[in-house]
């Protein structure tokens, strides 16, 4: 009896945990009970693989990448907001660059560094500040940047080609030519030899030989020109020099990955579905703001009233079978008819709640906070700061792979031209490695955290340099985007010409200016005192 029992209480917990009777086969052990387990019935429907980076990514990447872009087009304005949000942060209006060259190295004093810096800087604002560093002649560097980050965040990568084109009047020959993601993939005719992986081609230890890029869109077929397709193999670096031919902008997540995943790619399904959820919602809540009154009559040769709308103006064109409703349309019902309202219910009470609950999980997976997602900031100020900080890791840290995979690599290329041409000097510069490095040293900044109370931020910054936890010029750059060198320049220009003119920093005259002036304003300043307290008397 006590065996019978016995046997009944396991089976009963084997039903209830989802594990199968004995059957003769040997059941899981370790992590059976966790995330391993094929026998419970919650994980047995799990259907999942374990591939390579270009197993997983590269039979994937076209239709991921199709979703990706369909979603920022509209597909989901949630989706497309993520990715606005991420460009203005990460780039805004462009990053600047700071030359910051290191003097120890070069064995050269702070005051010559900072002549040879503001020169380094005029010399690439020379080359950026117009349109013709693009190869196209479309956009100037800060516009380039922001194309390259939101390409790079939709398709997953974006490829930047740097060719010498010789253009009158400039003195610089570098060109950027951004190239689409789906320009760089695998040639009809490809070798089968060689390790190909959508468009890149990679040695045998992994690292990027070449790139195979089409002449144009690979399926495109605007003005015929789908049968005259090529591809052309540009190496990944020159063979004499080791200059960089081609830059490969992408996040890696994955060792062995040749090619990157659109950012949205975790999100697509739930994008996708908000966006169909929140058009239904909203075509029913306008049929539900529809009021149409509908007449019905025995005799149809004499409809009554006379306001009615044709049954003809209602009737889709394309449709008999359809009949549209209006704005306070009358309708006219023919006999045995019947008018059946449906009432949609709608705007549901929960489409907010649930709308915003999902917000949540795809804010979590884009690393944006929900605050940050929406644009709305309602909790206290303790919550929003604490959102804002969130979202500003993911940004700066974005920014800095930005920065190493596109701005930093063309900055190189533009001094290099420069010293290269004599524009520049730079002793050493080809010497080594190391002095050459030296030489190139940036640091970029761009769009500020911003403030929710400028007040305590400040205040905070002050504190920091005060107790040598930061500088003044990371306090600036961070607080305003400004740089400090430059205003410390400028304020001393500002206090020269107030004092010029006989006016301090803080406001009215200074005790250097005019002191005939000075005392009149001082004199009636005081009979104007003096007439206070007689009639206070």
């Amino acid at each position: 009896m006590r065996r019978a029992f016995g046997r009944l209480l396991t089976r009963l917990g084997r039903a209830v945990s989802g594990e199968r009777g004995n059957t003769g086969k040997a059941r899981n052990s370790g992590y059976s009970h966790h995330g391993a387990n094929t026998t419970k019935k919650s994980l047995i429907g799990w259907l999942s693989s374990s591939l390579s980076a270009h197993d997983d990514i590269d039979r994937n990447i076209l239709k991921l990448r199709e979703r990706s872009r369909d979603l920022y087009m509209g597909g989901a304005l949630i989706a497309t907001g993520a990715l606005k949000t991420m460009r203005t942060n990460v780039i805004g209006p462009g990053l600047t660059v700071k030359p910051s060259i290191k003097t120890d190295v070069l064995g050269i004093t702070p005051e010559d560094a900072d002549k040879w810096q503001r020169i380094a800087l005029n010399e690439f604002q020379l080359w950026a500040d117009t349109v013709d560093c693009d190869a196209a002649r479309q956009n100037d560097f800060a516009d380039l940047q922001q194309l390259a980050f939101l390409a790079w965040l939709m398709d997953g990568d974006v490829f930047v080609a740097l060719p010498l084109i010789p253009r009158h009047g400039d003195p610089y020959d570098l060109r950027v030519m951004l190239i689409e993601a789906d320009r760089v993939c695998d040639p009809p005719n490809a070798d089968p030899s060689k390790p190909i992986f959508q468009g890149v081609e990679t040695g045998e230890n992994g690292e990027v030989v070449a790139y195979h890029v089409c002449d144009q869109h690979p399926a495109s077929g605007y003005s015929g020109l789908a049968a005259h397709k090529e591809w052309k193999r540009v190496k990944a670096f020159g063979d004499k020099t080791g200059r960089r031919n081609m830059l490969h902008v992408m996040e890696s997540e994955r060792i062995g990955q040749s090619r990157g995943v659109p950012v949205l790619a975790p999100i697509i399904e739930a994008a996708k579905q908000l966006g169909r959820y929140t058009e239904a919602e909203l075509v029913a809540a306008v049929v539900a703001g529809m009021f149409t009154v509908f007449l019905s009559t025995e005799d149809p040769n004499t409809p009554p009233g006379e306001s009615s709308i044709p049954f003809d103006d209602l009737v889709d064109a394309d449709d008999d079978t359809t009949v549209e409703l209006g704005n306070g349309s009358v309708v006219t019902l023919g006999p045995n008819e019947k008018a059946q309202i449906a009432d949609p219910g709608r705007p549901y009470a929960g489409f907010e709640a649930f709308v915003n609950a999902i917000c949540r999980q795809v804010g979590a997976a884009l690393e944006l906070p929900y605050e940050i997602l929406v644009k709305q900031f309602n909790s206290s100020y303790s919550a929003s700061r604490a959102s804002l900080l969130e979202a500003w890791k993911m940004f700066k840290t974005r920014r800095s792979w930005f920065v190493k995979d596109f701005c930093q690599p063309v900055y190189e290329e533009v001094i290099t031209e420069a010293v290269a041409k004599g524009r520049l000097s730079a002793p050493g510069f080809w010497a080594s490695p190391e002095m050459r490095k030296a030489w190139l040293c940036a640091e970029w900044y761009g769009p500020t955290q911003g403030q929710i109370d400028p007040l305590k931020e400040v205040n905070a910054s002050k504190i920091r340099v005060e107790q040598g936890f930061s500088t003044r010029a990371r306090e600036t750059s961070e607080l305003t985007g400004g740089d400090f060198e430059s205003n410390v320049r400028q304020l001393e220009h500002e206090e020269s010409l107030l004092k010029s003119a006989g006016l301090s920093s803080k406001g009215g005259y200074s005790d250097s200016g005019n002191n005939e002036e000075s005392e009149g304003k001082a004199g009636g300043n005081a009979v104007l005192d003096d007439e206070d307290d007689g009639g206070e008397e």
